[in-house]
């Protein structure tokens, strides 16, 4: 049944909600696990270099120039911390979902028959085993994509200080719309092209659910149940606005 539709946020939440629903449950368990593995390692590794990092910079401060060097510490710790938050929370959202793809696929599959009662597969496990190829493929176009523009952006986040954190965050929630929507399209064998032109003509509402996505990836513990939400927000979205334009 189609729902009204809400704001890019609000499909986000919603997928709090449908994660929790009877018959959903055991499909949200598998990328649940990979993504509370993946973020708890990433997390310990990622702060233990932030002292290290700090003081490798701190070694070009000369000696006379010591209380430069203690103001900057208070100034480096945070802004490091932020950019490891901001750039975790699409890297390795990345790494997750090419371990999590097919789990992820099948779970916005069964989410998107709940919401419209439309049956897509009924192979269970041999028909995720067959999608394995595809759906670890589209992410590796979904990579290809970002890592050139990832590129460009960096440069900007460190020439521009303040406007090219802004473009980042901007950019980086852009792929976490073209990550968790992309998953109803390619059940629908949707050309990554033309799941690209569909999300740009919503381009206000997909930037809303992706930084929704990536503001909550930044929240520990929270950002464990980022991924399960996120496919099931975007299948909701997909369902109620997108299907019938595409298909």
């Amino acid at each position: 049944m189609q729902t009204q539709p809400k704001s890019g946020p609000a499909y986000f939440m919603q997928g709090f909600d449908l994660i929790f629903t009877k018959g959903l449950k055991r499909f949200v368990f598998i990328p649940l696990m990979v993504n509370l593995l993946l973020f708890s390692v990433a997390f310990y590794y990622l702060f233990q270099q932030i002292d290290p990092a700090i003081n490798w910079v701190l070694g070009f401060i000369p000696g006379f120039l010591s209380w430069l060097r203690d103001a900057l510490i208070y100034i480096l710790w945070p802004l490091a911390v932020l950019m490891i938050l901001v750039t975790f929370s699409y890297l390795f959202t990345t790494i997750a979902n090419f371990i999590a793809a097919p789990f992820n696929g099948m779970l916005a599959e069964k989410v998107e028959k709940k919401l419209s009662g439309r049956t897509l597969n009924d192979e269970g496990l041999v028909g995720l085993m067959k999608d394995v190829p595809r759906t670890v493929g589209r992410e590796w176009t979904k990579l290809v994509y970002y890592i050139p523009r990832a590129i460009g952006f960096l440069i900007l986040w460190f020439l521009l200080p303040v406007v090219g954190q802004i473009i980042w965050f901007i950019f980086t929630a852009w792929m976490m719309a073209i990550q968790y929507l992309d998953y109803p399209f390619d059940n629908h064998k949707v050309t990554f092209r033309e799941m690209r032109n569909q999300l740009s003509r919503r381009k206000g509402k997909s930037i809303g659910f992706g930084a929704t996505v990536a503001l909550f990836s930044m929240i520990p513990i929270v950002n464990f149940l980022v991924m399960p939400v996120a496919v099931c927000g975007a299948t909701a979205m997909w369902v109620d606005e997108i299907r019938k334009d595409t298909l």
